[in-house]
């Protein structure tokens, strides 16, 4: 096997429309999920990774929120970035108090850099652990993050294979901390609203703690655009938990080698009106519930 065959496969760059929603979203939207990448001669990617996206810096995705018409917003590091959540906190800093953090959990983070983390404008950590990154939940390192995030009053956030909500739902439920689990927990819309995971995901969101992120639609979908097959999932849990559903673009959209797959901005942030029909609930789900999780009074 040859060195160029180790390296990890170049992926696609989000697709660089002008086009703004076909309905605007509310005054005072906030994207939960975004991630900047880049530049690299100051962020450069970690050794390990899965694939290398093209660079996605701070001033593209402030482009793509004008478009879209959001307001405030939630980077989260991510895995090509490695444990160094350097372009992260970069991107905190030049927002101006308008983004919130989530960073990537790492064993070699103490209380006293969460707490610096903190002050720079993070509320959260995540642990993202499914097939698509690779790994397993370091058991260890989740131990003492949790402990911590109840002082720092911040939420720990999953990315994980819907398969593994069985195992962990009873220890998500008994945290004392908000648990946001990202993009539907993975589930497969082809198996159906009764499958099990989606059954122990609706269970879960029963628990006061538990927040899911509508986000990533585009990646669960099994028919494409518009993701038909994703909304009555999304009202099923946009009905059993209202205050606590969350929305994100997932822009740069990584991690996408067909064109033709690589989602729209403009028609997901459309698709917020079909996951949430009633006005009180999309106002919730774009304004009130991401901002009573990270915003600080």
């Amino acid at each position: 096997m040859t060195s160029e065959s180790l390296q990890p496969r170049p992926c696609l760059g989000p697709i660089e429309g002008t086009t703004p929603p076909a309905r605007p979203l509310p005054a005072g939207t906030w994207d939960t999920h975004f991630h900047v990448f880049g530049p690299l001669d100051r962020f450069p990617y970690a050794v390990k990774r899965k694939y290398t996206p093209p660079e996605a810096p701070f001033d593209a995705y402030i482009a793509l929120a004008q478009r879209l018409g959001i307001s405030r917003a939630v980077c989260v590091h991510p895995n090509v970035h490695g444990p160094d959540n350097a372009v992260t906190l970069d991107a905190l800093r030049r927002a101006n108090g308008r983004f919130a953090g989530i960073i990537k959990a790492s064993e070699h983070l103490s209380l006293g850099d969460l707490r610096e983390m903190d002050a720079a404008g993070v509320r959260g950590v995540r642990f993202a652990f499914n097939p698509e990154h690779g790994g397993e939940l370091d058991e260890n390192v989740f131990d003492r993050f949790a402990s911590w995030t109840g002082e720092l009053r911040w939420c720990i956030d999953f990315h994980m294979a819907p398969e593994r909500l069985d195992v962990l739902a009873p220890r998500l439920a008994k945290l004392t901390v908000p648990v946001v689990i990202d993009h539907f927990a993975r589930i497969d819309p082809a198996k159906g609203i009764e499958q099990r995971p989606f059954r122990v995901l609706l269970e879960l969101v029963g628990h006061g703690n538990v927040w899911v992120k509508l986000s990533g639609a585009d990646r669960v979908s099994r028919t494409g655009p518009p993701y038909a097959d994703v909304v009555p999932f999304a009202r099923a849990l946009v009905a059993a938990a209202p205050t606590r559903m969350l929305w994100g673009t997932d822009w740069p959209h990584s991690g996408y080698f067909d064109q033709a797959r690589m989602p729209d901005d403009a028609a997901l942030a459309d698709l917020v009106f079909d996951f949430a029909p009633n006005e009180a609930d999309r106002m919730r789900l774009l304004v009130d519930n991401p901002k009573a999780l990270f915003e600080r009074e």
